[in-house]
């Protein structure tokens, strides 16, 4: 299992989105977000391959260009879940490279500062427990203002650290502005291969729908979802406000 030819990355990006339309190739420090996430994941020795999967042709003709061919999968433009984005791009890549992968990790290609450690501490949990079949980070909410954020997904998980809820709600309930305690979700997301196809074959589940987070149907299917803490910050970029955030993070010192 721990073989990295049988693991996959997989950057979701489209340029449509409602919140901030064509941000992937916003720039950070000279580069399109879309290429800073592509060449954070390349870090990780853990993996593969790693691809980024589209709709668009300018991200597609970009990371050809840059990074080659088998940077980038072109996909449908009727996709509403990047995890149904990734499962096109897995089956299109495998048969492309005649390769079956056992993991596949999903990166969101709106979080420029997640780092190559995050993606090799998501992958670990499949080598330590063959049960495992979807990972996904979380780290400590530090402000309240992102914890009312509609933007920021967050989560609750039993002792266990198996997940029961994800919402764009302020879960659980907190009226103590300075002295809380909630997490949110990171979108480095491993999937064992065959799950990530089942998930495609579920319809949308009514909480998915409701919420617009992909975990909810794996929720609503009785299919565990297991949270992993990181330390490492990350901040998912859906406004402008965001991104000038994110770029005064990642400016060079």
């Amino acid at each position: 299992m721990s073989n990295i030819q049988y693991i996959l990355a997989i950057i979701p990006a489209r340029m449509g989105s409602s919140r901030f339309p064509g941000k992937p190739m916003k720039l950070i420090n000279n580069l399109p977000m879309v290429d800073v996430v592509f060449r954070n994941v390349k870090k990780s020795k853990l993996v593969k391959h790693t691809i980024v999967a589209t709709c668009d042709k300018i991200i597609f003709e970009y990371m050809k260009k840059t990074h080659g061919s088998d940077s980038v999968i072109m996909t449908k433009k009727t996709h509403e879940r990047a995890s149904d984005r990734c499962a096109e791009a897995l089956i299109k890549f495998e048969k492309l490279k005649n390769i079956k992968f056992k993991i596949v990790v999903l990166v969101q290609g709106d979080e420029p500062m997640i780092n190559y450690k995050m993606v090799n501490q998501s992958i670990k949990p499949f080598f330590k427990d063959k049960t495992i079949n979807v990972v996904n980070l979380f780290t400590k909410i530090k402000s309240y203002n992102e914890f009312k954020d509609p933007n920021c997904i967050k989560v609750v998980f039993d002792k266990n650290y198996d997940a029961l809820y994800f919402s764009r709600e302020a879960i659980p309930n907190q009226k103590n502005k300075k002295n809380f305690n909630a997490y949110k979700q990171i979108c480095v997301i491993p999937f064992n291969r065959d799950i990530l196809l089942k998930y495609v074959t579920l319809k949308q589940t009514s909480l998915e729908k409701k919420e617009s987070i992909d975990m909810m149907r794996f929720l609503e299917n009785n299919i565990m979802v297991k949270m992993i803490k990181t330390n490492c910050s990350s901040y998912a970029v859906d406004t402008i406000n965001d991104l000038i955030f994110v770029r005064k993070l990642l400016k060079p010192r």
